[in-house]
C-alpha cells in the first residue's frame, strides 16, 4: 500500500471548504466510542526517530521536559535487538519481539515480502470499531500499512523522507476534519542528524529541538480537535545511537524514552523494565480492546492513576488474561 491521500489533500482544499460551509453544523468525523474499560477515547503515540534520553535535557527540549514534570516517565526503558528503525517500530507497534513478527530488515521491501503479518494495534483497534490514523516519515513504514486497518495513513515512496514540517502540517490538517481513536505519528528528524554527522553532536542537538517543536505543535492540534485533558500521550524513541550509528546492543543504542501524559497519567518516575513492546499494549489499555493473544507487551499501568486503573479492570487480553498489572514485573 503507498501513500493515501484524504480530504485533506491541499488541491482538494476548496471543495472541501464549500462542503464544510454547506453542512453548516458539521464536526469532525473519526471519533468512535471505545468499549466498556476504556480510560480515555483517544491515544496519540508519538515517536521521535533515534532520541536518546539525555539529549532531551542537554539540548534543552522543552516540551519534552515539560511532558516529564507533568507526566509519568521512564528514561531507561529499553528496545528491541536488532536495534533498528523498522524492527523496532514493528514491535512497537505490535507488541512482539523480532522472533516473532519477523521483521528483521530495515528497508522498504514490501514489494517482495509484502506486509506484516501479526497484528498490529491498529488492527486490533479496528476490530474493536474505533478509528485509526497514522503518519509515518519514511517509506520501510509501508510494511505496517495493512489493508483494512488504518482509516487514515500516508508514508513516502522511495528513498524520500518526510521532514518533521510535512508531516506535522499534515497531521495538524487532519485533525481538523477528524478525530481518530488511535493516532499514531513518526518524527524522523534526530535520527537523520545522527547519520550525517553524529549522535549528541551540535547539529543532532537542533534536530531533537526541531522534533520537540513538533511535538509541540501536535499537542497544540490534538486540544483543539480532542478538547485538552481529552486525551491520552505517549511519547517513545526506536532507538537512540552513538557516533554515527546505532543497532548493536550497546546501551546507547539500546536505551529509549517512554512518557505518558495527559488524561489518566499518574505523575512521576516509572519503574525500570518497560520495553518498546509495551506501547502498543498500553495504548490498547488505555481504549479497552483486549490485549491479542501471544503479544508479550503489557499495559504500563504504573504510569496511571488509581480512577484510570479501576477503568480499565474489565480489558483483558484475548485469551482472558488481565493486562492491567500494576507494575511490570522484575526482569522485564
Amino acid at each position: 500500500m503507498r501513500q493515501r491521500r484524504s480530504l485533506l489533500d491541499p488541491r482538494r482544499g476548496l471543495a472541501v471548504l464549500a462542503l464544510v460551509g454547506l453542512l453548516g453544523g458539521w464536526m469532525p468525523a473519526g471519533r468512535e466510542t471505545p468499549p466498556a474499560g476504556a480510560v480515555t477515547d483517544h491515544v496519540i503515540v508519538i515517536s521521535i526517530d533515534g532520541l536518546r534520553p539525555d539529549a532531551i535535557e542537554r539540548f534543552g527540549a522543552k516540551r519534552l521536559q515539560r511532558m516529564l514534570r507533568e507526566g509519568a516517565w521512564s528514561l531507561e526503558a529499553q528496545t528491541i535487538y536488532p536495534s533498528k528503525t523498522l524492527p523496532s517500530h514493528t514491535s512497537m507497534l505490535t507488541g512482539v519481539p523480532p522472533e516473532v513478527h519477523g521483521v528483521t530488515w530495515n528497508s522498504d521491501e514490501t514489494d517482495v515480502r509484502g506486509v506484516v503479518e501479526v497484528t498490529t494495534v491498529f488492527e486490533a483497534a479496528k476490530q474493536a470499531g474505533l478509528s485509526t490514523a497514522a503518519f509515518f516519515s519514511k517509506s520501510k513504514f509501508h510494511h505496517l500499512q495493512k489493508p483494512g486497518t488504518l482509516d487514515h495513513t500516508q508514508a513516502p515512496d522511495g528513498w524520500v523522507h518526510l521532514l518533521a514540517s510535512q508531516t506535522v502540517e499534515d497531521v495538524v490538517r487532519y485533525l481538523k476534519f477528524e478525530r481518530p481513536n488511535l493516532l499514531f505519528v513518526h518524527i524522523a528528524e534526530p535520527d537523520y542528524a545522527g547519520h550525517t554527522v553524529g549522535w549528541m553532536s551540535g547539529i543532532y542537538g537542533w534536530a531533537v529541538r526541531r522534533a520537540d517543536a513538533a511535538v509541540g505543535e501536535v499537542l497544540a492540534a490534538a486540544d483543539r480537535a480532542y478538547g485538552r485533558g481529552n486525551y491520552t500521550v505517549v511519547v517513545t524513541a526506536d532507538h537512540g545511537g552513538h557516533g554515527r550509528d546505532h543497532g548493536s546492543a550497546d546501551p546507547r543504542d539500546m536505551t529509549i524514552p517512554w512518557i505518558a501524559w495527559g488524561k489518566g497519567v499518574r505523575p512521576g518516575q516509572l519503574p525500570p523494565g518497560i520495553r518498546t513492546m509495551d506501547t502498543a499494549a498500553t495504548a490498547l489499555w488505555l481504549l479497552g480492546v483486549p490485549i491479542p493473544e501471544g503479544w508479550t507487551g503489557k499495559p504500563v499501568a504504573a504510569a496511571f492513576d488509581d480512577a484510570a486503573r479501576r477503568a480499565a479492570e474489565t480489558t483483558l487480553t484475548s485469551d482472558g488474561v488481565s493486562g492491567a498489572a500494576p507494575s511490570a514485573p522484575a526482569g522485564w
